[in-house]
């Protein structure tokens, strides 16, 4: 069966209630990066009772100490089967197929609708990357050295933010902002703050930047460089 063409997408999970059927080591791995993300709930399945004293304590984390029921995907938008039995995750993933729920198969991808990046996270900045399924390892791999690429990128990323806001509040049109960006961008301001240079980024934010959002440089920059 050829490898499917994936669809990438970034999810808010803050009103979503998730399924993570198994609590070993993958589950539990599943679980960390759901609460971390924000889940508004999030039921965990497993017969082994004992499983619960390593799972941590957490308001949105429900967890039932029995085996997998179809009637368990009520209210669920996206569903991880993660148990050790080969027969409980194919039968997770079939009743999510069924219902139309993404599921993510931990050891068959294909049997379920999504696979789970290697990710890696600078602040408030994102990558997420995948080999489509052919190697999980080689994505991992990759990841590291996107860590050390993302963190030199990751103080623009902090300041455009910041700036954002006080700019739309002026009202000006959007290609005017679309146009000031760009160039923020390309302006060697990322540079500078990677070069840990307050003098250099105050006097590019000082040429870019409207006169309304000068007396605000000094908030901008403040623990970023």
């Amino acid at each position: 069966m050829p490898m499917p063409r994936y669809y990438p997408l970034f999810l808010d999970l803050s009103r979503v209630r998730c399924l993570v059927v198994g609590v070993g080591a993958v589950g539990r791995r599943k679980i960390a990066a759901l609460l971390e993300a924000g889940v508004r709930e999030l039921v965990a399945l497993d017969p082994e009772s004992a499983e619960k004293a390593l799972l941590p304590e957490h308001p949105a984390l429900v967890f039932e100490a029995r085996g997998f029921m179809p009637d368990d995907l009520a209210g669920c938008s996206l569903v991880f089967a993660a148990s050790g039995s080969r027969e409980v995750n194919a039968a997770v993933a079939a009743a999510c197929e069924k219902q139309g729920i993404f599921c993510n198969s931990a050891d068959a991808p294909l049997e379920g609708a999504c696979i789970v990046p290697a990710t890696v996270r600078v602040g408030e900045m994102m990558l997420a990357l995948s080999t489509g399924g052919a190697s999980p390892a080689y994505a991992r791999h990759l990841r590291e050295e996107l860590e050390v690429w993302l963190h030199d990128k990751a103080p623009l990323a902090a300041l455009l933010g910041r700036i954002r806001p006080r700019l739309l509040a002026l009202g000006k049109d959007t290609m005017h902002n679309t146009r000031l960006f760009r160039t923020l961008v390309q302006s060697g301001l990322g540079a500078a703050l990677a070069a840990g240079d307050p003098a250099r980024c105050t006097e590019l934010l000082a040429v870019e930047l409207p006169e309304e959002l000068h007396p605000w440089m000094a908030e901008f920059l403040d623990g970023l460089v």
